[in-house]
């Protein structure tokens, strides 16, 4: 029961946490260059990552602990809706393919670190840059936030009040991000996906034949819904499939454009190395399925819970014993520390890189940027913390939920200079500014809700916002474009 401490499930989980705890420390000594003082070196790792590296570091940073939390959540309440995130991880994978390998050979090519340093490369504007960097600082905060929210769940079920638990976790994440950098959570990402892996084949194998087969787990299912009424159940309602079919387009063009996911990209070795990711990382789409379902299964187990954040320790702690529960709330826990580690990474070699060479220091030397950006890890992981602690949940939630469209907006600056220069740096700055301000405006306009329902030629269309000012974006950078290229043509053939 929540609320009274189970030592069996809390040995198991302390005995991995300190596990991953001793690879962390000892992260810095693997695959270390002769010189450390560089930002490629902590913030990268040393652009030395393979195959099976980078699959787990990128699986690991992409498919986080809030994932295992909230997927399953959001399926409990309201059904197959909650099932956007599976078309959206499949949909991600060819843009992967034939996008990333471009961005990392120009990065690799000019000593890029972040997606501004290749946006400030291609268009030579310092101000894009700077946008696009702070978006990404912004866009991720809220993310480290939510990883907090997964490992507050998965400590609550083991009958740990406070915030002391919490805070300690993340103080020990801090001290080794900070000495050993994208090693640590690349190293421990082996560990966490094994394990994220085990529970969930283990779960979907034998939560079924405790509950008496799927077809029992969907029959539960439809009938909590059916009961609870409304847009909710085994399958899609005809006005949901628009808004699941644009969430998901919207979330796979919005899912490589944050700091995190970029880092996992230009740490790889080589091209070549992101192409056979792209072409490997389905395997964790079929995990993610899998993961889904719990959802469905919590229903079958009759679990009841006020929150539904705390749907899948409450149905670990109810169906498996205590020290398989304790190895499930670990491997959640350790998938906090993998994605909020690369996170604060993203977001400190953005600050290094954009902001304080940028502008605050340009002559810093090499090891001046590496230390400056192992300072703002632990500032960023501090304020994630704080957030956590000081302010509501649905706050870091409603954060995030503007972070997906925000982080859209640098699409454009990111992707198109890969493949084209037509594009004018001014343009796509005023395309950004439409599309972060129309879009915000909606999306509070509506009472912080990710889809808006329009009316057009008298039919009604609900869309996902970000798509909404992803397309305003995109008209306002095209349309700037053609009139730059009339006002002032000799700037076009910038190169």
């Amino acid at each position: 029961m929540i609320g009274s401490i189970d030592w069996t499930a809390l040995s198991v989980f302390l005995f991995f946490f300190v596990l991953v705890t001793v690879m962390g420390f000892i992260a810095s000594r693997w695959k270390a260059a002769d010189d450390h003082a560089k930002l490629e070196e902590w913030g990268l790792g040393g652009r030395q990552f393979g195959v099976w590296i980078t699959w787990f570091l990128v699986g690991g940073d992409f498919y986080t602990a809030y994932t295992v939390i909230a997927v399953p959540a959001l399926v409990y309440a309201v059904g197959a809706y909650g099932f956007f995130a599976l078309p959206y991880t499949i949909i991600v994978y060819p843009f992967i393919f034939l996008v990333m390998p471009k961005l990392w050979k120009v990065a690799h090519a000019s000593g890029h670190v972040t997606a501004a340093d290749v946006v400030h490369g291609m268009y030579g504007s310092r101000a894009l840059e700077l946008v696009v960097a702070i978006t990404g600082l912004i866009a991720t905060m809220p993310y480290i936030a939510l990883q907090l929210v997964g490992m507050q769940a998965v400590i609550s079920a083991m009958g740990l009040t406070g915030e002391f638990p919490i805070i300690a976790a993340f103080l020990i994440l801090a001290l080794y991000t900070y000495s050993a950098g994208l090693r640590a959570p690349a190293l421990i990402a082996f560990v966490k996906d094994i394990m994220i892996y085990v529970v969930v084949l283990v779960a979907v194998v034998l939560v079924p034949m405790v509950l008496g087969g799927y077809g029992a787990v969907f029959h539960a299912a439809d009938l909590a819904f059916q009961a609870k009424g409304g847009a909710t159940g085994l399958t899609l309602q005809p006005q949901q499939m628009l808004p699941y079919a644009t969430l998901a387009l919207g979330s796979a063009l919005a899912a490589f454009m944050y700091p995190h996911t970029l880092t996992g990209v230009f740490a790889a070795q080589s091209a070549d190395t992101i192409r056979k990711n792209a072409i490997l990382l389905p395997a964790y789409t079929v995990l993610l399925g899998l993961i889904a379902l719990l959802g469905y299964m919590a229903h079958a187990a009759g679990v009841k819970v006020t929150s539904p954040t705390d749907v899948v320790p409450v149905l670990f702690k109810t169906l498996f014993p205590s020290w398989f529960a304790g190895f499930a709330f670990a491997a959640i826990g350790i998938g906090a520390l993998v994605p909020a580690a690369v996170m604060s990474i993203g977001a400190s070699n953005l600050f290094t890189r954009n902001v304080w060479k940028a502008y605050v220091n340009p002559a810093v030397t090499d090891a001046g940027e590496a230390q400056v950006a192992k300072i703002v890890s632990l500032v960023v992981k501090v304020g994630a913390l704080a957030c956590i602690i000081f302010l509501p949940t649905k706050f870091a939630i409603d954060l995030q939920l503007l972070g997906g469209l925000w982080i859209l907006q640098t699409f454009p600056a990111v992707v198109f200079g890969l493949f084209t220069r037509w594009f004018r740096a001014g343009a796509l700055l005023a395309g950004w500014a439409v599309g972060i301000g129309g879009g915000s405006f909606i999306v509070f306009s509506d009472g912080l809700v990710p889809v808006h329902r329009m009316i057009l030629g008298g039919e009604s269309y609900t869309i996902y916002v970000g798509l909404l000012a992803l397309a305003a974006n995109l008209v306002v950078a095209a349309g700037g474009t053609l009139l730059l290229n009339v006002v002032s043509p000799r700037r076009t053939a910038r190169a």
